[in-house]
């Protein structure tokens, strides 16, 4: 056991970009439509807390990458103080050019994912990681699967993890 933390803490060590999928990852996939059409989304302080504090403590750099073009996303990017790209049709071309437009190495790459149109940046990253209740085919190919849901703490986590190791 002591082993197979130390190869995890030395993994997360060397991430130099989290790249996050947006609904179901730093929300709980789940969204409220009002009357006159307007989305909402659940998102947990605490992802928030700890993406500032990665920000604060590391220079790891931080992207949301979403299918979805909604102004919810830019929203909490912006309050969050993190670049987005919005309306992604095939997200491993921007898994690419933001590795590319670092110039960095696909194991400096944490990737965080919860559906089917997150696979090629799972299988991709130097550490991909599923959040808790993702779905089946992402849970089989995870590097690292969270404890907590999307939504409810599972980037707190990876957080967590990323600034523990390299301290």
């Amino acid at each position: 056991m002591k082993d197979k933390y130390y190869e995890l803490k030395k993994r997360f060590s060397k991430i130099k970009l989290l790249l996050l999928d947006f609904d179901g990852t730093l929300t709980d996939n789940k969204v409220y439509t009002s009357q006159e059409g307007k989305e909402m989304v659940r998102c947990d302080r605490g992802d928030g807390l700890g993406l500032e504090m990665l920000r604060k403590k590391t220079d790891v750099k931080v992207v949301i990458v979403s299918k979805e073009k909604n102004p919810v996303v830019n929203a909490r990017a912006k309050k969050l103080q993190i670049p987005v790209t919005q309306g992604s049709e095939d997200k491993i071309i921007d898994f690419n050019k933001e590795i590319q437009k670092r110039n960095l190495k696909n194991e400096e790459v944490c990737f965080i994912g919860n559906d089917i149109n997150d696979i090629e940046c799972i299988q991709n990253a130097g550490i991909g990681v599923a959040v808790a209740d993702s779905y089946l085919e992402i849970l089989k190919i995870a590097d690292y699967i969270t404890s907590k849901k999307g939504g409810n703490g599972a980037v707190r986590e990876i957080c967590d993890l990323i600034i523990n190791s390299k301290l």
